[in-house]
């Protein structure tokens, strides 16, 4: 299947859009499981003021200790967590914001966006009554005049897992159009599995000439809003021009028995985890916060 061809049989952007105001996740969800995306609009508005205050005082902090990062093979790894990569020429300074260290140790507010019941009864819609959160969140950073883009690429490639893999949550913090950075999907792409990456400046993504940026969905939205996506749909942002920042944040949710089977941030350790049996069962490491229902015993 050709991009372009994967979304010729979509409809356009309102048959994955949503108001958190009037949600019916079971509809809601029979749109996810068709195109592997979705958005809902406002699901995040009475939380998003706190978290981005939170993601903010990160990056300052996260600015403030950059010179005692320490260089690793994804970029520099600042002493708070915060992960830096190159920054375009010309810039400020030779690192850019990427990953902040925000997550749900360091902020409650990250971590009561996550709780939002709105959010979970969708979730829950998508991946049945018991629901795990894999991992512990996830902030992205794009700094003014400039801030990296994201290539196209699929989530699988960095961490495939064993069934349906999760759902993930990305929440504009600030007003975000195609300027600062919209994020870019490509509807029904999840249908294709998990296709080959390669190397880029910002890590794993897709061929930009086999995977154009028209052969994608921009979404434009409002602080608050909230863009679903499959773990194998196809998303990603370009760069931000604006003079403001443009921060997401990211939750993602799972059965409590899925787990993942190859992590690799970059292709040539992605291909050599190919190679290996996977796991046959979930690690007791991988265990991650129970948000609705559950965890059944499994007999580990």
């Amino acid at each position: 299947m050709s991009p372009i061809d994967g979304m010729s049989d979509f409809p356009g952007l309102a048959a994955i859009e949503f108001q958190a105001s009037d949600l019916d996740p079971a509809t809601a969800a029979a749109a996810y499981r068709t195109w592997g995306c979705l958005v809902v609009r406002g699901l995040m508005a009475p939380w998003v003021d706190a978290v981005r205050a939170d993601l903010e005082a990160t990056a300052a902090q996260s600015v403030s200790l950059l010179s005692a990062a320490e260089k690793i093979p994804e970029g520099w790894r600042t002493p708070d967590g915060t992960l830096f990569i190159p920054a375009p020429e010309g810039y400020t300074r030779k690192q850019q914001l990427m990953v902040l260290a925000t997550n749900y140790q360091t902020s409650a507010a990250f971590l009561a966006s996550a709780m939002n019941p709105i959010l979970l009864d969708l979730v829950e819609a998508i991946v049945g009554p018991n629901v795990e959160l894999f991992g512990l969140g996830q902030c992205l950073y794009k700094e003014p005049v400039g801030g990296h883009p994201k290539h196209l690429h699929q989530d699988s490639s960095y961490f495939e897992h064993r069934f349906e893999g999760p759902v993930g949550v990305l929440c504009y913090a600030v007003d975000t159009d195609l300027i600062n950075g919209a994020l870019h999907v490509v509807p029904g792409s999840h249908r294709q599995g998990t296709l080959r990456h390669v190397d880029t400046f910002s890590h794993l993504g897709l061929d930009p000439d086999e995977w154009p940026w028209e052969a994608s969905l921009p979404i434009c939205g409002q602080a608050g809003d909230a863009i679903f996506f499959h773990y194998r749909t196809i998303h990603g942002s370009k760069e931000n021009h604006s003079q403001s920042s443009r921060p997401v944040f990211i939750h993602r949710f799972r059965r409590p028995d899925d787990y993942v089977t190859i992590s690799a941030s970059n292709a040539k350790r992605r291909e050599e985890l190919e190679r290996e049996p996977a796991p046959a069962s979930k690690p007791s490491q991988q265990r991650g916060l129970m948000v609705r229902g559950r965890r059944p015993w499994d007999g580990a």
